[in-house]
């Protein structure tokens, strides 16, 4: 049973703090880097809605500069250029001492319903109730790993190569608030490498320096699936590709490039 209600439990003045909902697979004192991408992705949906009415966010870009602690973080916000169809947002993500963890750009454009007829691609897998639930293989006892659930449609985390997954989160974004559908993309969005490793987790580490989201538009329902495929460089440099889903169809589609190391040996008995 979680001790917490949600990812983050607000502050003042643009802080949160992170609960252990937030625990990454890689260390237990660092965040997966889903749930701060989710908390960026809440304050430039919010700076949209006062500051460019009727926009949407098609894309996102976030630079994950170091690893965000299961502590107190501080998001702000800012417009960088404004047209008349499309503008650009930037947030930060800032730990107490002041640096910057995580750093996000998103496009916005303006949407209007019935500006262009619509194309769109039919769901490539079953459905989340078609699929059995999975789990992640984590040791320690709360983290993201017990905050979101997960229903393979091929592959599993300890299978390697290419896997279909579906993720819905358990818990809410931010106390006391629902998740939108952008903050429910984005906290799934950053799984791709993870259940499309070609490496053994055991042996190597393979996370992801950045990640790019890309919208046509807003999922429909809880659920996020994501299809993704891993390749890799012998130089340690790889690249995750995600198409993103919802139940309904295909929504969009994420990038990740990923920083692969041997991963620490194990301490001797």
């Amino acid at each position: 049973m979680a001790t917490a209600e949600a990812f983050y439990l607000p502050g003042p003045d643009g802080r949160f703090t992170a609960t252990a909902l937030t625990r990454g697979p890689w260390s237990p004192d660092a965040q997966h880097a889903g749930p701060p991408a989710a908390l960026l992705g809440r304050a430039v949906e919010r700076f949209a809605a006062e500051q460019r009415p009727g926009a949407r966010v098609v894309r996102m870009t976030f630079e994950i500069l170091r690893p965000v602690p299961l502590a107190e973080v501080a998001v702000a916000v800012r417009a960088a250029e404004a047209g008349r169809n499309v503008g650009r947002v930037e947030a930060e993500l800032r730990l107490v001492d002041g640096r910057v963890a995580m750093r996000a750009t998103a496009l916005l454009m303006r949407a209007e319903d019935g500006s262009a007829p619509g194309v769109d691609q039919p769901l490539p897998c079953p459905g989340p109730h078609e699929a059995p639930e999975g789990s992640f293989p984590v040791r320690w006892d709360e983290g993201y790993h017990t905050a979101v659930e997960v229903r393979f449609v091929a592959g599993s985390f300890t299978e390697r190569g290419p896997a279909t997954c579906w993720f819905r989160p358990r818990y809410p974004l931010v106390a006391g608030e629902p998740a939108s559908s952008l903050c429910r993309t984005l906290i799934a969005a950053d799984s791709g490498n993870g259940i499309s490793g070609e490496l053994d987790m055991s042996r190597y580490r393979y996370t992801n320096a950045d990640l790019t989201v890309h919208l046509r538009r807003p999922p429909v329902g809880d659920w996020i699936g994501l299809s993704s495929r891993t390749t890799l460089d012998p130089a340690g440099i790889g690249l995750a590709d995600t198409l993103l889903l919802d139940e309904k169809s295909t929504i969009g589609r994420a990038a990740q490039t990923l920083f692969v190391t041997p991963a620490p040996a194990a301490p001797s008995s």
